[in-house]
């Protein structure tokens, strides 16, 4: 379990029990930051710098189609974000919440590569903690992360909520899954989701406790534009993950 031993296993369950710390040792793997923002002239504008980590597959011209800015979350950390512009007449937008080991860096050139081949553009962003973005990772962070990334995407780009797919990998499924309950979107797309914080470290267990970090194991409504069907998510076990189920009314 992340290299963590039996005696600070017993620390992180003490008692009362801290879902945060338990959350942050567990959930969060920050690797060291495989990236930078290059200002322009005038400050506002900046270029995407990479380090041999983030592997970079194409070329130096195709970086000219990525964006990198930062943003401000209600919790005052200022985050990360990358706008991948893929395609000149894409329809669609993917809000991209990535996993837990990885940085805006290393997830670049999946993104342009992602987005050429199905005619989207990509919106990405680090959580608190991840790449230059500040603060440290935590749950409650994660939901700020995202609505900030959500609202930057919505003013700066005015794209429509129903152009707009959600997209979540691993512990980004925790923030798809929040912001979806909140707000209209176009889709939801949910990869190896979490079940939650204690089902990560303790595969068999059975119920949610009131200490749990990251419960997703309920039913939640997920919003959708008034031209479309109202569509209800629900979360199921299977084999130690999610699988999620579009019920139609």
């Amino acid at each position: 379990m992340n290299g963590l031993s039996l005696s600070e296993l017993c620390c992180l369950f003490c008692c009362p029990p801290c879902p945060t710390r338990i959350a942050a040792k567990l959930a969060f793997l920050p690797p060291e930051p495989t990236y930078n923002f290059l200002a322009d002239e005038t400050g506002s504008k900046f270029s995407l710098n990479l380090t041999e980590r983030a592997e970079w597959q194409y070329s130096e011209r195709e970086k000219e189609n990525i964006e990198g800015f930062f943003t401000r979350t209600s919790r005052g950390n200022r985050i990360a974000c990358l706008f991948v512009r893929c395609s000149t007449n894409a329809r669609f937008t993917i809000l991209f919440s990535h996993g837990n080991a990885v940085d805006l860096g290393q997830m670049s050139s999946f993104y342009l590569g992602l987005g050429s081949r199905i005619n989207c553009n990509i919106f990405s962003y680090d959580y608190s903690g991840y790449g230059v973005s500040t603060g440290k990772p935590s749950e409650k962070n994660l939901y700020a992360d995202i609505d900030a990334a959500w609202h930057t995407l919505r003013t700066r780009y005015g794209i429509s909520p129903e152009n707009i797919i959600l997209y979540g990998q691993s512990i980004g499924t925790v923030p798809t899954v929040d912001l979806a309950s909140r707000y209209e979107v176009g889709a939801v797309i949910l990869h190896s989701p979490l079940m939650s914080g204690m089902r990560v470290a303790f595969p068999n267990t059975k119920r949610t406790w009131f200490f749990d970090a990251f419960p997703r194991t309920v039913e939640i409504p997920v919003k959708s534009p008034s031209h479309l069907k109202k569509a209800t998510y629900q979360q199921t076990l299977t084999g130690g993950l999610f699988k999620c189920f579009c019920t139609y009314h």
